[in-house]
C-alpha cells in the first residue's frame, strides 16, 4: 500500500486520511462501547480498542513534532491514555514473564493542574505519583521514567514503571 500511496498528490493522501478518520469515529461512537472485539493481542473492548487508538496517535503525533523540532501541547485527553496504562498493567506484566504486581494506584496530575487519581477498588500497595503527561511518555516508551518527575511507592514502584505500556 505505500508503494502504490508513493508520489501521490498530498491534498489526495490527507483526503484519505481523513476519510478514514471520519470512518473510525462513526463505527467507534456508533457501538457498545462494552462490545468485545478481536485485536493484536487478543479481546478487548470496544471502549479500549478507541483509547489504544487514541494513544498510538498521541505517540507518533509526537514522534513527528520532536523530528519537526516543535512540540505538542497535552492536554486532559492524556487522562484515558493514563487509565489505559493503569487497566493494562497486568497484561504488562504478563508479557514480561512477570507475576501481576499487587494493587497500584496512579495519582497523577492532569496539564491544567487538576487530580487524575487511578485507584484500585482495594488498598493500593503501591503508588505512582507525578505528572500525568510524564506517565503517558513513560509508558509510551518515549521517555525513562528516572527522566521524568514520577516517584513511587511499595513493593512494584520500580517494576511498574519499567513495564508499564500503552501498546500490544
Amino acid at each position: 500500500m505505500v508503494a502504490r500511496q508513493r508520489g501521490a498528490p498530498i491534498g489526495d493522501l490527507l483526503a484519505r486520511w481523513r476519510g478514514g478518520a471520519a470512518d473510525l469515529r462513526r463505527v467507534l461512537l456508533a457501538a457498545d462501547h462494552h462490545e468485545r472485539v478481536t485485536w493484536v493481542a487478543g479481546e478487548l473492548s470496544i471502549r479500549t480498542l478507541a483509547t489504544t487508538r487514541l494513544a498510538e496517535t498521541w505517540i507518533h503525533t509526537g514522534d513527528v513534532a520532536d523530528a519537526l523540532g516543535t512540540t505538542v501541547k497535552p492536554t486532559d485527553h492524556l487522562r484515558h491514555i493514563a487509565r489505559l496504562a493503569w487497566r493494562t498493567l497486568p497484561y504488562a506484566f504478563a508479557r514480561a514473564g512477570r507475576p501481576a504486581p499487587g494493587p497500584v494506584a496512579f495519582r497523577l496530575v492532569g496539564p491544567d493542574g487538576k487530580p487524575w487519581d487511578l485507584l484500585p477498588e482495594e488498598p493500593a500497595a503501591t503508588t505512582i505519583t507525578g505528572p500525568g503527561v510524564d506517565l503517558c511518555l513513560v509508558a509510551a516508551r518515549r521517555v525513562a521514567p528516572a527522566d521524568t518527575a514520577l516517584s513511587g511507592t511499595g513493593p512494584d514502584a520500580d517494576a511498574v514503571l519499567e513495564l508499564v505500556r500503552t501498546y500490544a
